[in-house]
């Protein structure tokens, strides 16, 4: 699937579950609202007919538009006579289960004489149990009729909790989506790691390559008689067989390396090791790639730098950064290293006058394959296995590196345990 094609699907998916879950929350609300809708007319219906027994038995005409709605689960009834509790309680009760409402209500009974409610309770229909409702939930009215309040305090949770097959269907669809998401990161992952893959084949085979093309050539030129009989062009031809067979062997050592030594299969051979002789060493035989002018400058701050380490691996932790330094600068290098320690770490330090690395990429160098992003154009061939293997050496090591890049230069840092 080529990139165009794999990012259509991608953005079809995610449009069609973006639509799906607007559906989903659609449907829902006009799920609830037809709920409530239904239930506030039945409410009306029964309230209506309490209305009509009331005044039928007190023998009252009954109010135009008797009964107002003040909130969601708030209603009022004005009446033209006094209303017996008992009654009222009675008839709506019977009214209520009529119409199938089996909601916990309360009720309250207005005196326009004392201008205050006068009674009222909480009855729960379905067990048959009262009990006195809170004052403040039937607040006086301007009025001066006779008139009831009934209030339904859980209606709303009540509504949501009879959509429970709603609720269960969202839930699945919470599921579906985050699988999906789940799974789109894990392709967009596989795709990355397919990439960085596809570039380190590409990288292995143009450095493996380059070499055997040149020992070819050489070679040919070496069988013809008439180069015995010129001894300078023999030796050049021989010298570039030898280096182009180092450096073929260089790249077959590190690609086994990596394909061999594992984080948990890591096995040290550890030794006192003073620091400072090491980084003279590797620094001398950094300088021989460096070009006309370059400069690695030893800023040696602690005699001696004595830790436990693992002379091998070591030697290569600091080769790789320098050859880094040296080979990623696009101007002449000047690399400064140094030492320091204290009563528990020894700090190697490597800062290089490089371009620097962009913050993205940073917390991405030590990653198995990475090569910062250079366009289609790698003026170095690499195969992204340097830092990776920096970091996981250091790592074995008990260590800590950190990177601080600028656009005026990249610095290493490790911190080595002094006894680990």
């Amino acid at each position: 699937m080529n990139r165009k094609t794999f990012h259509l699907v991608v953005f079809l998916a995610t449009i069609s579950i973006s639509g799906i879950l607007f559906i989903q929350i659609f449907w829902m609300g006009k799920a609830f609202d037809l709920s409530n809708k239904q239930f506030e007319h039945n409410v009306n219906l029964a309230l209506l007919n309490v209305t009509s027994k009331l005044c039928e038995i007190n023998q009252n005409e009954i109010l135009p538009d008797p009964i107002e709605q003040l909130s969601s689960n708030y209603f009022i009834v004005n009446l033209n006579n006094k209303i017996a509790p008992e009654l009222l309680e009675s008839v709506l009760k019977n009214e209520f289960q009529k119409r199938e409402i089996t909601e916990d209500f309360e009720y309250g009974v207005f005196d326009c004489t004392n201008k205050e409610m006068v009674y009222g309770r909480y009855i729960n229909l379905k067990t048959n149990t009262y009990a006195s409702p809170a004052s403040s939930i039937f607040p006086k009215l301007n009025k001066d009729a006779y008139y009831f309040g009934v209030y339904f305090p859980n209606k709303t949770s009540t509504l949501v909790g009879e959509m429970w097959i709603w609720g269960f269907s969202s839930l699945v669809l919470v599921v579906v989506v985050v699988f999906f998401g789940y799974t789109l990161s894990v392709i967009f992952r596989q795709k990355k790691l397919s990439d960085i893959q596809k570039d380190f084949i590409n990288n292995m085979t143009h450095e493996f390559k380059t070499p055997i093309s040149t020992i070819a050539l050489s070679s040919g030129v070496l069988q013809s008689p008439e180069i015995m009989h010129q001894p300078e062009r023999l030796t050049q031809y021989a010298q570039i067989i030898k280096k182009e067979a180092s450096r073929l062997q260089n790249q077959v050592d590190r690609v086994l390396q990596m394909a061999t030594v594992e984080k948990d299969t890591i096995s040290l051979t550890k030794q006192e090791i003073d620091l400072n002789e090491l980084l003279i060493q590797c620094i001398q035989s950094a300088q021989l790639n460096l070009i006309q002018g370059g400069e690695i400058r030893f800023d040696q701050q602690t005699t001696p730098a004595l830790l436990q380490a693992d002379k091998v691996h070591l030697t290569n932790i600091i080769y790789n950064l320098l050859d880094n330094a040296i080979k990623y600068n696009e101007t002449i290098p000047k690399v400064v290293v140094s030492t320091s320690s204290n009563t528990k770490t020894l700090v190697l330090t490597i800062r290089d006058n490089g371009k620097g690395i962009d913050k993205k990429d940073q917390e991405l160098v030590f990653k198995k394959f990475y090569r910062v992003p250079t366009g289609n154009v790698h003026n170095v061939k690499g195969f992204g296995l340097g830092l990776y293997y920096v970091k996981m050496m250091v790592d074995a090591h008990h260590g800590k590196i950190a990177i601080d890049s600028s656009p005026e230069g990249t610095t290493f840092s490790i911190q080595f345990p002094i006894r680990s």
